[in-house]
């Protein structure tokens, strides 16, 4: 059990006693030590209040009696004080007179203008020299109820210890409480200040407030004094720590005053935070959700144009099949023509046979289709050849058109996907990594597209070539047999040549659209056919004054069927390469 003031307890004077006498009891039975040997006892009630004199253990329970510590704490001391001048007188040295009423005589209370050292402190005469060892260690345990709280021996000038030493306590009123009752305990006991200067038996320790006397006292204790302290009255102490109170509670007050104002604006600024934040959440919610409306809306639109390029694509080889098929028949229409052809050389091969015996006109004659039909396979050689040429690069040019569309498709398809990633900006390494990747997709795409550009460019080069090869062509004349006894039987020439497909193209547009291109050049291969047909004749005998005159009969059913379904320009076009023959036929028969 320590001894400490701070405890508050109470024991009414019944149970004060019945404590007492219990403590004395477990001291009496040995239940409880205060003796470990000859001249040495112990504080069993306070830890580490060891190895005391008898003397001093008495001055301890005594001291701790009279204190301001709590009941119990004071009950126990008191019935240590009794165990030792009850059982162990024999043990001690005789004490000062009077001992015993030493709780009986209270010190009087101090004056308002009696002058006291500040801070607090007592003086102690005659303290042995080894007590003051350790900055007076033993001294301050045996004074602990006290509260002291420094120990410093007195020295005189020349370092020679003159057996006093100064014990100093708190500044404040609990300090000067306990060093009144410091005093009040030694003045009771008789070891003041007074029974220093009168007895002449110094086997004690004395011990006394330090006051005006001492503090202008002519030694070392009183130079100790004025050096370590000041005079003061208890009123000037209470008004300079009233004055002390006072400006510690203004401050105070100030203090909690801004406090509270700024801890006002701190709620004001937390509340402001917290709608900020509140604020910004929302706006964070409905960013997230219009981020994963658009996600959706990328990725339905990615949907759609990944499902519109496979429809796209069937389509394409739907088409790229059918003129496939149409190729080939149309390879196997020409098969036959060739083989038409040679037939009907058969046939006039044969005529020339027949008619062998005829007059030499008639051999000039066939000299002469010989060598027209010569022309005519010759042409239609390059004709074909040409023609598969131009086929050939038609082909080549709507399969880069339709690899041209593909890639733009995927160039279109890598934009948007490039789009989404860069959405998806600020998640990590994978999506700087699928950007990179994208970006290089994407360029190898326009890189292919600039490729593919370049040899479409180069395949319409290469068609214009031919055009313009068939364009000369067209006007190689090629000799053509008519009938000699009459106007359809006449031998003379006919020019015929490539058909302009510029005509045809402009009038299949409206119908045809995106195949304009393919259905304008089977129309030209078609009448081409038509205008090498020596057996049709749109021709018509007119008189104009006395001489017959053939022109070109614009009631043909051909004629009239192209223009009903092709219009004026195709139409025109026709007439004048027919209008060509007749004219290469005439100048033939002149000369």
């Amino acid at each position: 059990m320590e001894c400490s003031s701070d405890e508050s307890s109470e024991l009414s004077d019944t149970d004060s006693h019945d404590y007492a006498d219990k403590a004395y009891t477990d001291l009496k039975s040995g239940r409880l030590v205060a003796r470990f040997g000859a001249d040495r006892f112990r504080c069993p009630f306070c830890p580490g209040k060891e190895d005391y004199r008898y003397n001093e253990l008495l001055q301890h329970a005594i001291g701790v009696g009279a204190s301001n510590h709590a009941a119990e704490v004071k009950t126990n001391h008191l019935a240590l004080a009794n165990h030792l001048k009850t059982d162990y007188a024999n043990a001690a040295g005789s004490l000062p007179p009077r001992q015993d009423e030493a709780l009986m005589n209270p010190p009087r209370p101090v004056q308002d203008q009696e002058l006291f050292v500040w801070p607090w402190m007592r003086i102690l005469a005659n303290v042995a020299v080894e007590e003051t060892q350790r900055g007076g260690a033993i001294i301050m345990q045996q004074l602990a109820g006290f509260k002291p709280i420094r120990f410093d021996a007195v020295h005189c000038p020349d370092g020679g210890y003159t057996g006093f030493a100064i014990v100093r306590f708190k500044k404040d009123w609990i300090g000067f409480k306990d060093t009144l009752g410091f005093h009040n305990y030694y003045k009771s006991h008789h070891l003041g200040k007074t029974d220093w200067d009168a007895n002449k038996c110094k086997k004690y320790m004395f011990a006394w407030l330090a006051k005006e006397e001492d503090y202008k006292a002519d030694d070392p204790v009183g130079k100790f004094l004025s050096e370590n302290g000041d005079l003061k009255t208890v009123a000037e102490l209470q008004q300079e720590m009233s004055h002390k109170t006072d400006t510690l509670i203004t401050r105070l007050t100030s203090q909690i005053s801004a406090k509270s104002k700024y801890l006002m604006e701190l709620e004001c600024k937390c509340n402001h935070m917290d709608l900020a934040l509140q604020r910004a959440m929302e706006d964070s919610d409905l960013l997230h959700q219009r981020y994963n409306e658009e996600i959706g809306k990328v990725q339905s639109t990615a949907r759609e144009h990944s499902l519109n390029f496979f429809h796209e694509t069937d389509q394409l080889r739907k088409q790229l099949d059918e003129k496939a098929n149409d190729i080939k028949r149309r390879s196997k229409q020409l098969s036959e023509i060739v083989a038409q052809t040679d037939m009907e050389r058969r046939k006039l091969e044969n005529e020339r046979k027949k008619n062998d015996g005829q007059n030499d006109s008639l051999n000039m004659a066939r000299i002469e289709q010989e060598k027209a039909n010569e022309s005519v396979l010759i042409l239609v050689e390059k004709y074909e050849k040409d023609k598969e040429d131009a086929l050939n690069t038609t082909l080549q040019l709507e399969k880069q058109l339709d690899e041209k569309h593909r890639l733009q498709l995927d160039i279109q398809q890598l934009r948007g996907k490039l789009e989404v990633v860069k959405h998806m900006e600020g998640e990590g390494v994978g999506v700087k990594k699928r950007t990179e990747e994208l970006n290089k997709d994407l360029q190898d795409r326009i890189d292919a597209t600039g490729d593919l550009e370049e040899l479409n460019q180069a395949l319409i080069i290469k068609e214009r070539m031919t055009n313009d090869e068939l364009q000369d062509a067209k006007k190689e004349p090629i000799l053509g047999s008519v009938d000699l006894s009459g106007p359809r039987s006449d031998t003379g020439i006919r020019r015929m040549g490539q058909v302009d497909e510029k005509p045809f193209v402009e009038a299949c547009k409206p119908k045809h659209g995106a195949e304009a291109d393919a259905k304008a050049l089977e129309l030209c291969s078609m009448w081409q056919d038509n205008l090498r047909d020596a057996n049709w004749h749109p021709f018509k005998i007119v008189t104009t004054g006395e001489k017959p005159e053939q022109i070109i009969d614009e009631g043909d059913e051909k004629l009239v069927e192209l223009k009903e379904e092709l219009g004026e320009e195709v139409y025109k076009e026709e007439m004048n390469n027919k209008e060509t023959i007749l004219k290469q036929c005439k100048a033939k028969r002149k000369r």
